[in-house]
């Protein structure tokens, strides 16, 4: 992990209040891997002191780093703010990442809201090894979706609407049963309640491995405060440091409160 001084190469704003930024981060794009994560210093001096914790959405050959986050506070308003030529204080890449088994060719991946952001990444590097995917994306509207022209080409694409709007109408999880049986593994990022309704479906999931990046509140990224600590089967874990991926089997579900924002890590701390 480093800190470093990345360069806004471009801010793009998707929909009402999501940002699609790039930076240039050679340091981090070099050994970045699919849900790992960065800190992000926001705002001038001490007026915002803790960092704000960003999924790594994207990794460009050319040393380049993408973000996709939702304003929900003071951190994201002033990131979202940001433009081109404008610098950023990054430290990264932290956390332990997805991964994926050398016998996996059928990758799934279930997103909730902006809990594409991870998935994404994930999505880039199982195509450039020749695997298989296919993303379910839940959303609450039409006009929340991410854009299909920005997903890497090739995966197999399914989306739920709760208001049916476009797509299935209903929850992600709906489409998990006609989905999973030809899948070699699972992955996950959304709201808690997205995992605790996959947490009860194991007679749906029948063994498959099943990996999720948990959203908490992180506060210094690197497992010293103890503030994201997490009962897991195997003992309490630190979500920044032992996370933010997990097996969905591991957590214990009914102990985890869900963060005042939710759609992945990257907004888990974005006040």
């Amino acid at each position: 992990m480093k800190r470093i001084d990345a360069t806004i190469v471009s801010s793009e704003e998707l929909w009402d209040g999501a940002f699609f930024l790039w930076v240039r981060a050679p340091e981090i794009a070099t050994v970045a891997r699919a849900g790992q994560y960065v800190m992000v210093r926001c705002g001038e001096g001490c007026d915002m002191p803790l960092r704000r914790p960003l999924s790594i959405h994207r990794v460009s050959r050319d040393g380049s780093i993408a973000f996709l986050f939702a304003v929900v506070g003071r951190g994201t308003e002033w990131l979202a703010q940001r433009s081109k030529g404008d610098s950023l204080d990054l430290f990264g890449p932290l956390g332990r990442g997805f991964e994926v088994l050398p016998a996996s060719g059928n990758l799934l991946l279930i997103a909730g809201g902006m809990g594409i952001a991870p998935l994404v990444a994930l999505a880039d590097q199982a195509v450039e090894s020749d695997r298989s995917v296919t993303l379910l994306i839940g959303y609450r509207t039409a006009s929340q979706i991410y854009p299909q022209s920005l997903l890497p080409s090739g995966i197999e694409t399914v989306v739920a609407t709760e208001d049916g709007s476009l797509g299935t109408k209903g929850m992600v999880t709906d489409l998990l049963p006609e989905y999973i049986a030809d899948t070699d593994q699972v992955f996950a990022c959304g709201p808690l309640p997205m995992y605790k309704k996959m947490a009860e479906m194991t007679d749906i999931t029948n063994g498959k491995p099943v990996q999720v990046l948990l959203e908490t509140v992180l506060g210094c990224g690197v497992g010293a405060c103890l503030g994201c600590t997490i009962e897991t089967l195997n003992g309490n874990r630190r979500v920044c440091k032992d996370g933010p991926v997990f097996e969905l089997k591991e957590v214990v579900w009914d102990k985890i409160i869900a963060p005042a924002a939710s759609g992945g890590i990257d907004n888990a701390n974005l006040v």
